[in-house]
């Protein structure tokens, strides 16, 4: 595990920690329209992926994969997408997002679509414990 680095409030304030692999802490954004994990390098000062020491560029990459395998498996989703903008919120973060012909944002971007919906409390347990249990993480 890495060290405790501090997490940009907007991040902290729309996802919920689920758990943390070798670099990045992994998120559940708040938005129960699509299932969508955020991963959050554990470096301090980094808003893009080549910043990275080669080393953690890999390790990110892997962890992508990981999760990308793992939210598809949980949601039987047909299609992932996978970004890093940072135009809002600088510290690096990587969206990772379930994607579904007909969902609320189809076929275009998850971002700006509509108003997002909170999980209910049922909801958000359960589809933790299933990501949790998916990609071997404790709670």
């Amino acid at each position: 595990m890495t060290k405790e680095i501090s997490l940009d409030p907007r991040l902290a304030a729309d996802s919920i920690a689920i758990g943390k692999l070798a670099l990045c802490e992994v998120r559940l954004q708040d938005d129960a329209r699509f299932p969508w994990l955020v991963l959050v390098p554990q470096r301090e000062n980094v808003s893009e992926l080549f910043e990275l020491a080669e080393p953690d560029q890999a390790a990110a990459m892997e962890e992508i994969a990981r999760v990308s395998a793992a939210l598809r498996a949980v949601t039987q989703c047909l299609k992932i997408n996978v970004g890093a903008l940072g135009n809002i919120v600088r510290q690096l973060h990587i969206h990772v997002v379930a994607r579904d012909e007909g969902d609320a944002a189809w076929p275009g971007p998850v971002w700006g679509a509509g108003t997002r919906v909170a999980y209910d409390d049922a909801a958000k347990a359960d589809l933790i414990a299933r990501l949790r249990s998916a990609l071997a993480m404790q709670g």
